[in-house]
């Protein structure tokens, strides 16, 4: 039997609701707020590729923007929504846009059009507000939700942030899996990296303590449906 599906016999995610709003996790990565017809995706970090061959000569791969639009376009596509976040270190560095593809440029003109887009400022890319279209702002407020890209510990009822790229990893049976995941406890939802290049950080890591003392439930995000996990459940690497 697959890990997938002995996985569904122990969890079944059912839909989450944070602060009175309604939540969709999509495989994608992204976080669809139907009320207010809003797609967040987190730490896109464009242009990571080219930010390492420029910084140190570590040559990637310069596809990862390319990558990362292919993959929000079909979000798009899906959702149709009348309102995109992108919820801070959407760009790698504060020079990334001057390093993109004319072709990626214009994905991302057409991702917005006819759209209001927010870009989220970020640890990596705060200095980034001009240049590629739409909005900037530290934080947005949609009905009970804040969104800003750093979760900070204390009482955040509603507060949906990224930057810390969860993963969680699942050991059954001699088999492993490791995947992007949400993580919420009821009060805050922390967002998977949807960055190709981005990477990931294990939930059990001290750096997820302080912002959920009472526990969490990661959902991961598997082949073909999102998969609901209890902390205690999930590995350490």
């Amino acid at each position: 039997m697959a890990l997938g599906q002995r996985l569904e016999k122990i969890v079944r995610p059912s839909g989450l609701t944070l602060a009175g709003e309604s939540l969709t996790f999509d495989l994608c990565g992204g976080l669809w707020l139907e009320a207010h017809r809003t797609l967040v995706v987190s730490d896109l970090h464009l242009e990571k590729g080219s930010a390492y061959a420029a910084r140190s000569g570590q040559f990637l791969p310069p596809y990862d923007t390319r990558e990362t639009l292919a993959c929000l376009h079909e979000a798009v596509a899906r959702f149709d929504p009348a309102r995109v976040v992108a919820l801070g270190d959407s760009f790698h560095d504060a020079r990334g846009p001057d390093r993109m593809e004319p072709g990626d440029r214009a994905m991302i003109a057409a991702l917005q059009e006819g759209r209001d887009w927010v870009w989220i400022a970020g640890n990596h890319d705060a200095a980034v507000n001009e240049g590629v279209g739409g909005r900037y702002a530290e934080t947005l407020t949609l009905g009970g939700l804040t969104l800003r890209h750093e979760p900070t510990p204390g009482v955040a009822d509603g507060e949906i942030a990224g930057h810390l790229h969860p993963c969680g990893k699942v050991a059954m049976r001699g088999r492993a899996v490791r995947r992007r995941c949400f993580v919420t406890d009821g009060h805050r939802l922390v967002m998977p990296a949807f960055g190709a290049y981005a990477g990931g950080l294990n939930v059990r890591d001290r750096a997820f303590e302080p912002l959920f003392p009472n526990g969490f439930t990661a959902h991961l995000l598997g082949d073909g449906r999102v998969f609901a996990i209890g902390r205690t459940m999930l590995a350490r690497d």
